[in-house]
């Protein structure tokens, strides 16, 4: 029996993993895919947003979000039903696209396709890694060692510890096709500085690597890879494994999320711009979501990694549907607190309302 080929789609949070897959759907060529994707944080950002793509493939029915914790530590939870789920309906089926949270661990999610209940009926097809070319190219990955080392030696009692830096390694190093997304926003020096980090991190093995803009890149680049990388994986292993032997379970402390609440934005030009100050001021990883826009009959999409900040208006608001801003607040543990969490709310909600918040003016 023929096997179902599975791309798993990976990458640091915001590099245009959900873009990338959007694009893909809206340009299928008639493939029947289905979409497993995994958020951190329980708004389901990235599955409405594929729902609402506006082609064929991006059917409800078609999309199944994993809000319950990383897809790499609940593997026997959360994958291993849904893929058995997907399975039986494999005669319907042309290829399966996993998209995972930008803080998971490709490796054990790939090795969990050994298991007999998959291994049977789907392969890996590929693991696509999107990197935010832009940052990567401004080293906001790269550690110097000889500074650490410097630091620790300064004070042996800081924790200098990088999970960025590990995260964006393992995720390199399960790839079979690295995706150096966002190229429009770097020249020719900054392409060859992404390509060069990429390198580094691949830790020697030769891997194919493609630039792109928008996520925007033929269905026949992503898909058809053919590499059956569950067999491949063992020798792919991330630092936790390497650190570990595989004894102690992977999470997440260095990364939290909540969600903030507010109300219709006044303008969107001044939230954008206050939501710019705020990630700053507070250092935000990331922040994603919904939000109703005074007297617009439409949904405004908020992307936002770093200082960069994306809106634009996706689709309207469904009938009953409660118009309201919710948007995915991610940041580093130790920064994200309840006192940070409350306060990020507040400003939030002050900037839909068209108000100064209090902390801005601190």
């Amino acid at each position: 029996m023929q096997k179902i080929p599975a791309t798993v789609v990976t990458g640091f949070l915001g590099a245009g993993k959900t873009t990338l897959i959007r694009n893909l759907l809206q340009n299928a060529g008639g493939r029947r895919i289905a979409l497993i994707v995994n958020e951190f944080g329980d708004l389901g950002f990235d599955g409405d947003l594929l729902k609402g793509c506006g082609a064929e493939t991006c059917r409800e029915e078609d999309v199944v979000e994993l809000t319950n914790g990383c897809i790499c530590c609940t593997v026997a939870d959360d994958f291993i039903p849904t893929m058995e789920k997907l399975i039986e309906r494999a005669d319907q089926l042309d290829h399966i696209v996993i998209e995972t949270s930008g803080l998971a661990l490709p490796q054990p999610l790939v090795a969990a396709f050994n298991w007999p209940e998959v291994k049977a009926r789907v392969t890996v097809d590929g693991v696509v890694t999107v990197i935010d070319a832009a940052a990567v190219a401004a080293g906001r990955f790269a550690d110097d060692e000889d500074r650490l080392a410097a630091a620790r030696e300064a004070d042996a009692s800081l924790d200098h510890d990088n999970p960025l830096e590990e995260l964006f390694e393992d995720q390199i190093r399960a790839a079979d096709l690295v995706v150096l997304n966002k190229a429009d926003l770097v020249g020719t020096d900054g392409m060859a500085a992404a390509r060069e980090a990429v390198e580094a991190a691949a830790g020697g093995r030769a891997l194919k690597v493609v630039p792109s803009s928008g996520g925007r890149l033929a269905a026949e680049v992503l898909l058809g890879i053919g590499a059956g990388t569950e067999d491949l994986i063992a020798s792919r292993r991330s630092h936790h494994e390497i650190e570990h032997e595989g004894g102690v379970a992977h999470d997440h402390d260095d990364f939290d999320s909540f969600i903030a609440e507010a109300g219709p934005v006044a303008d969107v030009a001044a939230f954008t711009a206050g939501l710019r100050d705020l990630i700053a001021r507070e250092d935000v990883l990331r922040v994603k979501g919904f939000a109703a826009v005074a007297d617009k009959p439409m949904r405004l999409v908020v992307q936002a990694v770093g200082a960069r900040i994306e809106t634009y208006f996706d689709r309207a608001w469904k009938p009953g549907e409660a118009r309201e801003t919710r948007l995915v607040v991610i940041g580093l543990h130790d920064r994200l607190d309840g006192a940070a969490e409350a306060r990020i709310a507040a400003w939030i909600a002050a900037l839909a309302a068209g108000e100064r918040p209090a902390s801005a003016a601190a």
